[in-house]
């Protein structure tokens, strides 16, 4: 009975939406979304390496977060977590790699589909839902949905443009534009157009990370993975321009980020900042008044959806666990929340992590501590990874490249993130940090509590081979996923925040 309920209060509210303001009213949305790209992997983050004059040029005119955070650094579940404003965990069999949201859970883009706005996906979509018990279907978030590719270019870009263009011009327009760049394996090189992108990057001028071999293979992994985030950025400036002579740009809110950290080793699934710290630019003029500014704001993609509601006036949802960031984009010096969850679910490998934030300290929760963290299976067939594997078999690996490799790990650690940006001193046993660390700790065990996550006993278990990154010949290794036997997708209590 409940869940019948649930849908047809579902129902009444998207009918009601459709009795809202007129088109000149209400503000555009753009949501421009790079598939594997670490936060300070663009220009105005501080890495002088990679070519981002477009992104930078919305920074400059805009609002760029510091300590934005993803729910998991991993593709579909955090893009689903994105579009529900919810907790991985509490979207269902989505806490996982390639599996379905919830059948009962909206997404915000059908809401404001049914608010009267024109939506759009152009790209990587990686979001499904599953069917209700009678066999019903989510409504359609979407009016339009390709994957954005062209003969000479698979980035999941080469539509934007043209979806700009083509929109309906009597509604406000809500678009996710979702790139595959910067995902394996480098089509950007292959597809390199020099006198749209400029030359590609030198692998002599890349930034190598202090967990990665210095060494002419990864610096070429690095300067191809440079080339794809060079390609992403300027096909958001094609789509600036667009709504620059449409004269649209200053009302539509305009945010850059990303879905999870670059597919390195110590990156991509990781609860360590390479992983789960996202770039997020904001672009408002019509909110922002203070261009240029930076803010230590904490906040999380969860927040994304319950801001860009309010901003279209539409009611946010009560199944979403986010908190809107229009306060941020008023006043760079508002806080909206003290603490931001994440989650590291299987994806290719058996995993089972949480962490908590509170702008000062992250705290890493492992419950699988005898099982080493090398990365999705992607970046174990990389060309940096093998490299690290060779160090590893000759002895050579400093310290920071070892925690590759590393079991068993600290099923607790604790990491200062501004002093110690790259999260390689374990502060979890310092005596000078104890109350930290309880503090932290009992926060998270509040937050699984209170949201229904739990640790299944037959968890999912590996799909790929953890040295060569091969499919193994397993016929079942899904499991229950976290939340399942607590039935979190039912569950919208946010934790503390």
């Amino acid at each position: 009975m409940r869940t019948s309920i649930a849908v047809l209060t579902f129902i009444f509210m998207t009918v009601a939406f459709l009795e809202t303001s007129a088109a000149a009213d209400r503000p555009n949305v753009i949501l421009f979304i790079a598939d594997d790209v670490s936060w300070n992997d663009y220009g105005c983050y501080g890495n002088s390496a990679v070519r981002t004059p477009n992104i930078d040029a919305l920074a400059k005119n805009g609002l760029q977060f510091t300590q934005a955070y993803l729910t998991a650094s991993s593709c579909s579940p955090s893009r689903s977590s994105i579009m529900t404003g919810r907790y991985p965990h509490n979207n269902g069999k989505a806490a996982e790699l390639h599996q379905p949201i919830a059948w009962n859970i909206p997404w915000f883009a059908a809401m404001l589909k049914s608010s009267g706005y024109f939506t759009a996906l152009s790209g990587k979509h990686h979001m499904t839902s599953t069917k209700s018990p009678m066999g019903e279907s989510q409504p359609a978030p979407f009016d339009v949905v390709d994957r954005g590719n062209s003969k000479a270019n698979h980035g999941g870009h080469a539509n934007w443009v043209a979806n700009v263009e083509k929109r309906p011009k009597d509604k406000p327009f809500f678009f996710w534009f979702a790139a595959y760049d910067a995902h394996r394996a480098w089509e950007a090189d292959r597809e390199w157009d020099a006198e749209r992108y400029g030359p590609m990057h030198d692998p002599a001028e890349v930034a190598v990370p202090p967990f990665l071999s210095d060494d002419e293979e990864t610096r070429q992994d690095l300067a191809s993975y440079y080339n794809e985030i060079c390609r992403f950025d300027y096909y958001i400036g094609q789509v600036v321009n667009t709504l620059k002579k449409q004269g649209d740009l200053e009302n539509t809110l305009i945010l850059v980020f990303a879905d999870n950290g670059r597919p390195f080793p110590r990156a991509k699934t990781r609860l360590h900042d390479s992983g789960m710290r996202t770039a997020l630019v904001a672009h408002y003029p019509k909110m922002i008044k203070q261009p240029g500014s930076l803010t230590d704001s904490l906040v999380s993609v969860i927040d994304i959806a319950p801001t860009v509601l309010e901003l279209a006036g539409v009611d946010v949802a009560k199944s979403m666990q986010g908190v809107s960031m229009l306060p941020i984009l008023r006043d760079s010096n508002a806080t909206i929340r003290k603490y931001a969850f994440s989650e590291h679910n299987w994806h290719d490998y058996e995993a089972h992590g949480r962490s908590i934030r509170d702008g000062e300290f992250v705290l890493i929760r492992n419950f699988r501590p005898y099982m080493a963290l090398q990365g999705p299976a992607d970046s174990v067939r990389s060309p940096s990874h093998k490299k690290l594997q060779a160090l590893r078999d000759a002895k050579k690996l400093t310290a920071a490249q070892a925690d590759v490799f590393m079991t068993p790990r600290p099923a607790v650690s604790l990491f200062h993130t501004k002093s110690d940006p790259h999260q390689l001193k374990n502060l979890a046993k310092v005596a000078k940090y104890a109350n930290v660390k309880e503090r932290l700790q009992a926060l998270l065990e509040t937050w699984m509590d209170e949201t229904g996550d739990s640790i299944p006993k037959n968890i999912s278990a590996d799909s790929f081979d953890r040295e060569t990154g091969k499919r193994l010949k397993v016929a079942k290794y899904r499991g229950v996923t976290p939340g399942e036997d607590r039935g979190a997708t039912t569950i919208n209590a946010p934790g503390p925040r």
